[in-house]
This record gives structure tokens, C-alpha cells and sequence, in this order.
């Protein structure tokens, strides 16, 4: 596994953690940070705190791109995850598109239920596909 893919990982979790304990993200990557056990990647950082500070608009594309499947009723998995290859997608012009979308099936085909690969490539697909359209 890449050092990027790893960072994803570990962002995840935090981002994970961070809703089940009901904590701002940024704080729970300060705890993670302090600890470093297990360590917290650069890019990691760059994730969490790009996923919180664009938090309101990454859930709102969420919420309109997901009608028929609203943010609330998606297991925790799949929300964060999704997050964090929406932040990927539309604010890391350096990671190509592709690597984006299939490193989010990699980590829901590890995580999430079987339903959620296919959920969310079509999801960050659609994105993808409206990309050029969004404003970030």
C-alpha cells in the first residue's frame, strides 16, 4: 500500500472517529497527532483539515447528488468516506481523478457493506462527471 493510500486510511479513521464520538474532526486529529500511534501521515492532515473546512459544501453535493439515499441514512463508512473523496476530488487538483475514485471503492470494498462499492463509485462518478460545473 502507497503512502497516500495509507494516509487516506488513517484520515478515514479519524473522520470515522470523530462522528461516532461526535467531535469536530480537526480536534480529533490534534489527539491523533499528539499520540502518533499509530502515526499520522502529512497528507493525512491535509485530508481531515480540508474535509472540516469544506465540510457544509462537500455535504450539501452529498445531499443533492444522493436524493433517493439521504447523508443521514448512509452508514458512517460510506458518509466520511465519501467526504473525503469529494474534498479529494474537488480540492486536490494534483491527485488525478481516477486514483480518486479508485481509491474510495478500495476502501469501501475493505470497510463498508457489499452494496457500497458500486454506491459509491456511482456517486463520485457523477461528481466527476459534473466537475467542471461545481462550484468549490
Amino acid at each position: 500500500m502507497g503512502a497516500r493510500s495509507k494516509a487516506r486510511k488513517r484520515a478515514l479513521d479519524i473522520l470515522f472517529e470523530s462522528e461516532v464520538r461526535g467531535v469536530d474532526p480537526v480536534s480529533t486529529l490534534a489527539e491523533r497527532l499528539v499520540q502518533a500511534d499509530p502515526e499520522v501521515p502529512e497528507y493525512a492532515v491535509t485530508l481531515v483539515e480540508g474535509v472540516a473546512g469544506h465540510r457544509e459544501r462537500i455535504d450539501e453535493l452529498l445531499r443533492t447528488y444522493t436524493a433517493d439515499w439521504p447523508l443521514e441514512r448512509m452508514p458512517a463508512v460510506d458518509r466520511n468516506l465519501l467526504r473525503l473523496a469529494t474534498y479529494e476530488l474537488l480540492w486536490c487538483p494534483d491527485v488525478p481523478d481516477a486514483v480518486v475514485l479508485d481509491e474510495a471503492v478500495r476502501l469501501a470494498t475493505a470497510l463498508s457493506t457489499d452494496q457500497s462499492p458500486a454506491f459509491v463509485n456511482g456517486l463520485l462518478a457523477r461528481l466527476l462527471q459534473l466537475k467542471p460545473s461545481l462550484r468549490v
